[in-house]
Parts: structure tokens; sequence; C-alpha cells
């Protein structure tokens, strides 16, 4: 357990009950690429899942993008998704001249906002958004955190909003470390107020190099949870959780080990168990998230006692 001020919470565990493939209909075009980024999330009163994941190149393809982003649909099973034609976001010019990755939806009462990472010419990342009535009719919008001069690739959104206030968790990086950073502001068009970082690396564990932000259960206002990832000087990525009081600043409870662990089964340099996204079903917790970058899973978590 780490973070400035924190306080026991022993009562906080989850297990992982089962992980299953997530399968993926869509054209050619898509279906040649890796996925991963899979950000799942339910609309009210609709059974069905929505989806929104990063597509990249697989290696010796043509294309030279690091991402398109692409929008489908499941029914109510949340583990077979048809999607669109066309991705609802590729890159352009400036920001994300050189691709879109990790997007993040939010609701807002004008329709949706997509906070996701642009990559420019130079292969530094920018978290921007795009906001339109449906994943068919996004805008970009530009810039909604900038990077400072001591903090760059600022990217990977997992949001709390607390009626007008929009509290931001996100990743960057500093002294070849990847961390996670809190803000809060109004929303992505308004200056955000830097809070410091909520928990850090530990030393000589798991997570003792790089952390990265996942998914943000607030169902419990009192007590939210974050599957988080992390990874050693290796870059191999495991899934853990934390749990924060309720402003994000502090934490109050966090897992020794690695609620699902790198694969160790790859066929390369690394292992890479990487967290998205998560919908709480029927009692029980679907984790979205990508292995080893170009395949898409579905675990199944119940807290415990």
């Amino acid at each position: 357990m780490s973070g400035k001020g924190s306080v026991a919470r022993p009562d906080i565990g989850f297990a992982v009950e089962r992980i299953d493939d997530i399968a993926i209909f869509g054209p050619d075009v898509l279906l040649k690429r890796d996925l991963m980024s899979p950000y799942v999330w339910q609309e009210p009163g609709d059974s069905g899942f929505h989806m929104l994941l990063r597509a990249v190149p697989a290696e010796g393809a043509a294309d030279t993008d690091s991402g398109r982003i692409w929008y489908g649909r499941s029914g109510s099973d949340g583990a077979l998704f048809r999607m669109a034609d066309a991705p609802a976001i590729v890159g352009g010019t400036g920001d994300d001249a050189a691709g879109c990755e990790d997007p993040t939806v939010v609701r807002t009462d004008d329709g949706y906002t997509v906070l996701y990472t642009g990559v420019d010419g130079g292969g530094t990342g920018h978290m921007l958004y795009a906001t339109g009535p449906d994943m068919a009719s996004l805008t970009k919008r530009g810039v909604a955190l900038r990077n400072s001069k001591s903090e760059r690739n600022s990217k990977e959104a997992a949001v709390m909003r607390d009626g007008d206030c929009w509290r931001l968790l996100y990743e960057y990086a500093h002294d070849g470390h990847s961390l996670i950073g809190l803000a809060d502001g109004t929303g992505p068009d308004a200056d955000w107020h830097h809070r410091g970082d909520p928990f850090t690396l530990r030393p000589s564990m798991w997570d003792d190099y790089h952390l990265s932000t996942g998914p943000l259960l607030t169902g419990d206002p009192d007590c939210p949870i974050m599957f988080y990832n992390g990874a050693d000087a290796q870059a191999n990525w495991g899934i853990g959780w934390v749990a924060f009081t309720p402003d994000l600043a502090r934490t109050v409870a966090r897992g020794e080990a690695p609620l699902i662990a790198p694969p160790d089964d790859v066929d390369g340099p690394r292992d890479i168990a990487f967290a998205a996204s998560a919908v709480v079903r029927e009692g029980r917790i679907w984790l979205y998230y990508s292995r080893n970058d170009r395949e898409l899973r579905r675990a199944t978590i119940r807290r415990l006692p």
C-alpha cells in the first residue's frame, strides 16, 4: 500500500473467477490489425455493450500509424462485438499525425466526450479529445491535457465526475518511468489543477518501474477502485488494483500481487496484460484487457470476502 496519508482497508480484495476471449467481427482492414485498449461500456436501459478499441498495424504491415480507433457493439453476452466498417477516429495532422490510441468514453449532457491519445510526428503522445452525439459523429476538439516540460506523454485517461468537477487520473512519463498523476477541472476544455501522484512505484515488487491507469469503478463513492497496470524494468506488464479516498487523492488499500499476472507464453521480448475498461454485471466485474498488445480478453472478477 502506498500514497500520501494512506489509511488501511483490509476488508477489500478481489479474485479472478475466469478469463474469456473476446471475438471481433468487422472489415478485413480491421481484422488484419492487432487489437488492444478495449474500452467497453453500457447505456442505461440497454442490455448490450458498446466498445471503442485501438487497432494497430501488425508486424510487417505497410501501414505505419500507431493506431486507429474503431467502434462496435455486442449483445448481452459482451463477448462478441461487431465493428463498424470504418474507424471512428483516425490520425490527421499535428498532435495526432502518427496515430490515435487509448480511448476513454465519458457521457455528457450533449452526448459523449472521447478522451484519446494522439501521437505526433515526433512520437510524443498528447491527451486529446473529441465530442459528438454518437460514435459515428465525433468531432476532434484538440488537447485535453497538455504536457509539461517535465512530464511528457500524458495519456490513458480515467475519469470520475462529481457534479461539475472532473477528476482525472492519467499516465505520464518522467525520468524513464511511466507514472500516474491526478488533476481536476471542469472538463477537457478548461484548465486542469494538478494534485500530484495518488500512489507510486513499489521497490522490489512487480510494479516497481512503471504504472499506468486502468478502469475506475465509482459505484461506491466512498471508496472508488481502479484496476491499474504496473510493470518491472523489463516492461512485463500485469494488472493490479488500488482503492482510493472519495477525492482520489489518497489510497486506502492496494493489492500486493498482480490480479492478472503478465502472460508467460508470449513469443517476444515482453509479456503484457493491460487493463482498459470494466463493467459491473450481476454482482461481478467484467474487466476488459489486452494480451500482448494484440488480443482481447475479459476477466470475470468477484470482490472478497
